[in-house]
């Protein structure tokens, strides 16, 4: 492949897509309008489907550097802290799915993917230029940014939940509040007792709310997600700060691990955003122009696959434009997303499901929990066992 792409978004997605690409012999450009490649946010969590995608660009020993690697998931009953049900990760992960799960703190993921792409003499970066609109014809694209025009044989919107490469596409998207506000915060973990937090991920689930925490940055810090049904608050933002008294008085008589950690959150990082619901699309491209990541298929985060399904996007991108000539793109594109369409939608879907099966109470409580006792470990197969590099749907 000899292709020129042109990548509108830095962050995850439109990185790890630029590597895919060069690997297949492409060269790229990439556009960031912040100042500098860097996103929001605290914690992700990476499963073995899009572990073995970062594997295979060579990045298991910088990843292995920075992130923590859990033993085990479990979901927690919010007041008792009685275990509803746990899935083992750590060996077990690498046993049975061929790769690690990782917590990481997602500036610490950023730095990893700029490294690499900073080091790749098939990649361009460009900061403080965002591409504004494009046109295209049976020659290529051109893209219009900020700091001028750039030409290339495709133009991929990896420019996330408020894509304009989407709405040029395809008109601007209404989102639906889902009467959810999550927020997000870090704990130094020396601010907590020795052995206060286990090296898993737990969920403690609620009436209305669930609490969600885990390692980051080799144990240094604890990553804690917190979703709240609540009206009257819509602000789609991850940078919009909150008080913690407020999240506090969320959680008022919830168990001791949860609310010590709220009391130890810095009061002036506490953020909380509103969580919007997109539904699937049903096409993503447009000729030489196709979507990644979350400009297509923005994904609530009670699966924990944001990130991984950008990832899996760009390994599968990458595949399908490997063979193609120029003249092929569209139909490569079309491929590209007929490969990638059904699997985004049931991870859109179950994330959706997720976030009313979390918050139950009373006797639909009782039943949810004997189900996930009955289901035991290695529920999540088929998430895991995904393969990008190879799958072909």
């Amino acid at each position: 492949m000899k292709l020129h792409a042109l990548i509108a978004g830095g962050g995850i997605g439109g990185l790890v897509a630029a590597l895919c690409l060069a690997r297949h012999g492409a060269r790229v450009e990439v556009f960031e309008q912040s100042a500098g490649f860097s996103q929001p946010g605290a914690g992700i969590q990476l499963s073995p489907n899009c572990v073995r995608v970062l594997h295979r660009l060579e990045l298991e020993q910088a990843l292995r550097a920075v992130a923590s690697l859990p033993e085990g998931i479990e979901m927690r009953d919010w007041k008792s802290g009685r275990i509803l049900s746990s899935n083992r990760l750590g060996s077990h992960a690498i046993r049975r799915y061929g790769e690690p799960y990782y917590h990481i703190h997602r500036a610490d993921l950023l730095k990893v993917l700029l490294d690499a792409a900073t080091d790749c003499d098939a990649i361009t970066l460009h900061t403080q230029t965002r591409v504004t609109a494009f046109s295209q014809d049976a020659g290529g694209v051109e893209a219009a940014t900020s700091a001028g025009k750039f030409t290339g044989d495709l133009l991929i919107g990896a420019d996330g939940i408020h894509s304009t490469v989407r709405s040029l596409l395809f008109g601007p998207q209404s989102p639906q509040f889902t009467g959810n506000v999550a927020w997000r915060a870090l704990v130094p973990a020396d601010r907590l007792p020795p052995d206060f937090i286990r090296p898993v991920a737990s969920a403690w689930w609620g009436p209305g709310k669930h609490f969600v925490h885990y390692f980051v940055r080799r144990g240094e810090l604890v990553n804690c997600v917190c979703v709240v049904e609540k009206a009257g608050w819509e602000v789609e933002s991850w940078t919009q700060r909150g008080e913690r008294f407020e999240l506090q008085a969320d959680f008022a008589g919830w168990h001791d691990t949860v609310t010590t950690l709220i009391a130890n959150m810095d009061e002036s990082e506490c953020f909380k955003w509103a969580l919007f619901d997109r539904p699937p699309m049903p096409q993503w491209s447009r000729g030489r122009v196709t979507l990644l990541g979350d400009a297509c298929h923005p994904t609530l985060p009670f699966m924990a696959q944001g990130a991984a399904m950008a990832i899996e996007d760009a390994a599968v991108l990458a595949r399908s434009l490997a063979a193609a000539e120029v003249a092929e793109l569209p139909e490569s594109l079309k491929q590209y997303e007929d490969k990638r369409r059904r699997r985004t939608a049931r991870i859109q879907a179950g994330s959706r499901r997720n976030a009313k099966v979390f918050h139950l109470s009373g006797i639909a409580a009782w039943l949810r929990n004997r189900a996930v006792r009955q289901a035991g470990e290695n529920v999540m197969d088929w998430l895991y066992r995904y393969d990008p590099l190879a799958a072909d749907d």
